[in-house]
């Protein structure tokens, strides 16, 4: 677990355990590796969902009853870093049914490793609402944090977003947290640390390309 209080690990369980060692085998096909992790990414938003804004609200049961729980405070909307930010919008929508999802592209350099922002398209009203931002793999979190300039740029306060991640290395995690203390992000696993190319250790390889099929040598049957 996190000793950083915006920083939230999902706790440890057997069946966490289960599914992170079905999608980090390298062995593991297409339809294996997709459906454990969309279970982890379901995992991941239900915890999110912990953090949003609600207030009181009373409903008469059928019988004629009040009961009253929680509703959502505003709308929540879901942003995608493309590619593998593409992988959690399935789920989100399934909790989520009627709110938008946006998209921005930022490309890492292969050598310098640095994130360039190429494209974004965000839902009009998106400063006032509470934003999911997608991003699988946090390694040296520069990526991210041109996302969240995005985000900023577009009225998206700080404390409005939410950060979901499978896997994250602890220098990432700490260069996110000294540049915006009160973003709130929420992650599978905190890993060992990275190799010289940048890759979680023990990791997971490409998630985006795991995910959508697209890795070399990848089996889909």
């Amino acid at each position: 677990m996190s000793t950083l209080p915006n920083v939230h690990v999902l706790p440890d369980s057997a069946w966490l355990s289960h599914l992170h060692l079905r999608m980090r085998n390298r062995s593991a096909n297409l339809n294996t590796f997709t459906h454990h992790a969309n279970q982890v990414i379901r995992l991941l938003l239900q915890s999110a969902a912990q953090h949003l804004p609600y207030s009181d609200e009373t409903v008469n049961t059928p019988i004629g009853d009040p009961f009253t729980g929680k509703a959502l405070v505003r709308d929540v909307c879901g942003v995608s870093v493309i590619r593998a930010g593409e992988s959690m919008e399935s789920e989100f929508r399934a909790m989520f049914p009627h709110q938008p999802i946006g998209k921005i592209l930022i490309q890492r350099d292969k050598e310098s490793k640095l994130p360039h922002y190429l494209y974004s398209h965000l839902p009009a009203g998106i400063a006032g609402m509470s934003v999911m931002l997608f991003e699988p793999m946090l390694a040296t979190g520069g990526s991210l944090l041109k996302a969240i300039d995005i985000l900023k740029e577009s009225g998206v306060a700080i404390e409005n977003m939410i950060v979901v991640n499978v896997l994250a290395s602890p220098a990432g995690i700490q260069r996110l947290v000294e540049t915006w203390p009160d973003l709130t992000i929420i992650t599978s696993s905190i890993e060992k640390g990275m190799t010289d190319s940048a890759f979680m250790r023990p990791g997971i390889g490409d998630f985006g390309d795991r995910y959508f099929g697209t890795y070399p040598g990848v089996h889909h049957e």
